[in-house]
């Protein structure tokens, strides 16, 4: 079809075609751009569209650009089109020097406006190829003059230092900085509007049927029907891992506040999508029929086994244990069994029969029974807090049955003498493929004979957590039974001085679907400052590691605020670090299937680098659960 319009391709004024075609030489206007392209499979920025493009160097330099839509990978294009051999290797065409093709596309961010000329990450071709790439494009399209190379790796970064300087190079954190919306979790909710900071959400209830929008991220949610921060998020933070195990909408708005406190108060839709997102309002009649609708299933947990009333070795338990040492304790076992790949310290089990003794010995049990039957308690979302944080607190205050206490303190002085141990939560509700729980519950340090760090405070501060506010919404959402939660505690020595921590997901993000770019989305940051829930204007590197591709480049999304702007891991400590993932995603890939929608198992994997002791830094693995998955 023939196009009204005229454009310009170069200087010379050419009628511009609107119908896609397998392939065109030149890009003449807007609509053959939008006519070829397709939205990129890394769909990392959001409202973007990408045509793929192919210089033929055995043909003369001849420029392609392809139909994205029906060949969305460079292989088969090639084949069909430009004589490729059927079945010939393909993948050296993005690392040999002497390579016919050089393969890249064009992408079109729409609001920070600009034309990006861009390579896979591991694509390894040189400031010459660049250069060649570069400038036939630029030629053969009417956004030539306003084109710009980004680098989407570290090595492709320091090749555009090379390059010369009539090519314009835009980086990746000039690409964040004009996007105002960032779609973390999509979906849609028919909810109130709240608007509110970060400060005061620490001290006010938001029900399930209310949007939060907030100024920043808030280390920690209850259950809310969507999220909207005026802060941009990291794909792994707190709120958005929550997000994604609600099946809740999650975004990032540019002037989130402004755009919402019109609608305070009022019933509203909110739609989030991949590339836009849109609000509009209801009536209270047409939300509840919404929620009548979209109740979400209830999670599944086993029931709790109070009949293991022995201490355990973490070797002697595993995934089939869930129900007596919990999500967190039976995962860490099956990290024990990985081997050299995956380094994982001593660890024991307190099974949740100790937690049922203390609970009976006290009273807490009639008293929790009585508590979840008070009409308030279910009604009054403010009382509801207030009743489980004295609860929590009688809890500590109370004693732990001596001879518990001194079986604990004697296996402790035993198996790990002088040692300061981290008690960690481990129930039969979280770390589990269909309900994380993920940040729910409590760790404390604890030490026999530390009178700073009581064993006994340590138990009770984990065991109280069941009551965390917090939990019993993200339960209560989930349709839990709370009478069938019960808690056991992983216990493992302590991680001191910590040259940099992080969590990982095995599986790419950004493009998770099976034939898709294979990588590890990580996020590291110095010392032991969280990368989850960090201090108010605290970055960590955000990187997706491509470990399967040769010279395994890493494309950095953000970078450490507390680092200098270098890298907080080394590129052997990274390629340790992918080694370790990989081993953990292939160790429970016996167990898990992927979720929906993607190709490769994704486990939400907490690692540590600890220097042994000879100045060489290594990874260790802290912990490992399945990712929750997209709008589950």
């Amino acid at each position: 079809m023939i196009a009204v319009a005229v454009s310009a391709c170069g200087d010379e004024p050419t009628v511009c075609e609107s119908e896609t075609l397998p392939l065109r030489t030149a890009l003449h206007c807007e609509d053959e751009l939008r006519a070829q392209a397709a939205r990129p499979l890394d769909a990392s920025l959001p409202g973007a569209i990408t045509v793929k493009t192919i210089i033929d160097r055995a043909n003369g330099d001849s420029l392609t650009f392809q139909d994205t839509t029906a060949y969305p990978l460079h292989g088969r294009f090639a084949t069909e089109h430009l004589n490729w051999p059927p079945g010939a290797p393909f993948v050296d065409q993005y690392f040999s020097p002497s390579r016919r093709f050089l393969l890249g596309s064009v992408t079109y961010y729409e609001e920070p406006d600009v034309f990006a000329y861009e390579l896979a990450p591991y694509d390894t071709a040189n400031a010459v190829m660049i250069t060649t790439a570069y400038r036939a494009i630029a030629k053969a399209t009417y956004f030539g003059k306003r084109l710009a190379f980004h680098a989407s790796s570290e090595e492709q970064r320091a090749v555009a230092r090379e390059l010369a300087k009539d090519i314009r190079v835009i980086t990746t954190e000039e690409l964040w900085a004009g996007i105002t919306y960032q779609p973390l979790n999509l979906g849609e909710t028919y909810a109130r509007v709240r608007v509110l900071t970060a400060e005061q959400l620490a001290t006010t209830y938001v029900s399930p049927r209310e949007i939060a929008v907030l100024d920043r991220v808030p280390n920690d949610i209850s259950v809310v029907a969507a999220v909207v921060t005026d802060q941009f998020q990291t794909p792994l933070s707190h709120v958005n891992v929550l997000s994604q195990q609600r099946g809740t909408p999650n975004m990032a708005l540019d002037g989130a506040a402004a755009r919402f406190s019109p609608l305070e108060g009022r019933w509203v839709r909110l739609t989030t999508r991949a590339f836009d997102w849109d609000v509009a309002e209801v009536t209270a009649e047409q939300a509840e029929a919404w929620w009548q609708l979209h109740r979400p299933p209830a999670a599944v947990i086993p029931a709790p086994d109070y009949t293991v009333t022995a201490l355990l070795d973490i070797d002697d338990v595993g995934l089939d244990d869930i129900s007596a040492i919990g999500g967190k304790a039976a995962h860490y076992a099956g990290l024990r069994d990985i081997g050299a790949a995956v380094q994982i310290r001593d660890a024991m089990a307190i099974p949740v029969a100790f937690y049922r003794q203390f609970l009976v010995g006290n009273g807490f049990d009639q008293r929790i029974a009585a508590m979840l039957a008070d009409p308030r308690f279910r009604a009054d979302g403010s009382a509801r807090r207030m009743m489980l944080d004295q609860l929590r607190a009688d809890m500590i205050a109370a004693p732990v049955d001596p001879a518990a206490l001194a079986a604990i303190e004697a296996y402790l002085t035993e198996h790990f003498p002088a040692t300061r141990m981290k008690f960690r939560s481990s129930t039969n509700a979280e770390d589990l493929a269909r309900h994380s729980g993920a940040g729910l519950y409590e760790s404390k340090s604890g030490q026999v004979g530390d009178p700073q760090r009581p064993v006994d405070v340590a138990l009770k501060t984990v065991w109280a957590s069941v009551w965390n506010v917090r939990a019993f919404e993200e339960r209560d959402y989930a349709g839990i039974d709370h009478v069938n939660v019960a808690m056991a505690i992983l216990a493992n020595p302590s991680f001191p001085d910590e040259d940099a921590n992080g969590v990982a997901i095995t599986a790419n993000l950004y493009d998770p679907a099976a034939g898709g770019e294979d990588a590890l989305f990580i996020n590291a940051q110095v010392g032991e400052i969280s990368v989850v829930q960090p201090d108010p204007g605290v970055t960590s590197d955000s990187l997706m590691y491509y470990h399967f591709h040769i010279g395994q480049p890493a494309t950095y999304y953000a970078r450490s605020s507390l680092n200098g702007g270098a890298p907080v891991l080394s590129r052997r400590e990274l390629f340790e670090l992918g080694q370790a993932l990989v081993a953990v995603r292939e160790h429970f890939a016996r167990t898990y299937d992927p979720p929906a929608g993607y190709g490769r198992l994704p486990m939400d994997v907490e690692w540590k680098l600890l220097d042994d002791g000879t100045g060489a830094r290594r990874v260790w693995i802290k912990q490992a659960r399945p990712f929750p998955g997209r709008g589950r």
